[in-house]
């Protein structure tokens, strides 16, 4: 098995175009921004959603809410986590999300996990009139019957190799990395 560098997938210009592109998207598929609700997935999901909700703002002038969903005490490996597992915040828009067109955008879709855990929370908060779920990464191989509506970018990779959103605030640099062993 060989480990290889870092390849980056997307470089920050990419990953602009692809956030253009699901802004976009999201207005088309609702019809504009008319109880219009954006959730991000703790960590990078937040600032994915930041970035759209900028775009958003740019394109129909209006500001459209947003809150934050941390899915931790949601996950079905949750004692894999260890006996104190770190709790993130979740911050609902004002108004809640019950009648709202709720999209929920997360950095990486792979396994399905995270974005059901998500569905079980927001839903725990209130029912929302319709749910999106927007990503930044599609690398396919779902686990569960879950699928995106709305995609920057698909990507295969092996499953030794992970795929990584970097955004400024945490990472210093944006941009989309694949890692990993390059045989199974």
């Amino acid at each position: 098995m060989t480990t290889s560098a870092p390849t980056i997938l997307m470089d920050a210009a990419a990953v602009r175009r692809a956030i253009d592109r699901m802004a976009h998207e999201v207005l088309e598929k609702l019809g504009g921004t008319e109880r219009l609700v954006l959730m991000g997935i703790q960590r990078r999901g937040v600032d994915l959603a930041e970035m759209i909700l900028r775009r958003i703002a740019e394109a129909e002038g209006d500001p459209v809410p947003a809150g934050t969903l941390d899915i931790t005490l949601y996950r079905d490996d949750l004692r894999a986590l260890g006996p104190r597992p770190v709790v993130g915040e979740t911050r609902l828009p004002p108004g809640g999300v019950e009648g709202m067109a709720v999209v929920i955008v997360d950095d990486v879709l792979y396994s399905g996990r995270t974005a059901r855990a998500a569905l079980n929370e927001l839903m725990d908060w209130g029912r929302p009139a319709r749910i999106l779920l927007c990503v930044l990464v599609d690398r396919g191989n779902r686990e569960l019957p879950i699928q995106p509506d709305i995609v920057g970018r698909e990507f295969a990779a092996l499953p030794s190799q992970r795929i990584d959103v970097l955004v400024p605030a945490r990472d210093g640099d944006l941009a989309v990395a694949l890692t990993g062993r390059e045989t199974p």
